[in-house]
């Protein structure tokens, strides 16, 4: 970088996404507005029993992404060490939400072990706006599974998929 060159800042907000709700989508747009670049790291593989596929998860992203004019958001599936997909973008910050002091505590933890494995990548943790406080991708799951109405917590295209879904189990 010669000098006078401003550094472009690129974020990684990582997470299963099974699916993206509007408190993610909220972090997203906070994120997209402090950074040059937000890259939405889909995790492929995370230890829980999901409901869409990787390729699902990436695509309703994209969706979101593309109602809402995000235009320095791209979306991209990884199944690596975080870290390691944060470097293959060129990322030098990982966005993290917070919704309560369990996920303080374990993004406390998992914040460090990244610090330790590459110092140069920071951790940025996001509080989330307190209409989402309760919101989380398994509950509103269970809610629509039942037949609740999760259309004021969900993004669009989310919600569409959901539905697909729950009939095609009926």
């Amino acid at each position: 970088m010669s000098t006078g060159e401003k550094r472009q800042h690129i974020a990684v907000y990582p997470g299963s996404f099974d699916p993206a709700t509007n408190g993610h989508l909220d972090i997203a747009r906070r994120a997209a507005r402090l950074f040059d670049t937000l890259v939405i790291g889909v995790y492929a593989f995370p230890a829980k029993n999901l409901l869409f596929s990787v390729e699902e998860r990436v695509a309703l992203w994209q969706e979101v992404i593309a109602a809402e004019a995000l235009e320095n958001v791209r979306v991209e599936q990884f199944s690596s060490l975080l870290v390691e997909f944060v470097r293959s973008v060129d990322g030098d910050v990982i966005i993290k939400g917070l919704r309560s002091p369990n996920d303080f505590d374990a993004e406390f933890r998992q914040g460090l072990m990244n610090r330790k494995l590459v110092p140069e990548i920071e951790t940025v943790c996001l509080l989330t706006n307190l209409d989402h406080l309760f919101v989380s991708s398994s509950l509103l799951k269970e809610v629509a599974n039942l037949g609740g109405d999760v259309t004021d917590m969900l993004p669009g295209p989310v919600v569409q998929a959901l539905q697909r879904k729950f009939d095609l189990r009926k």
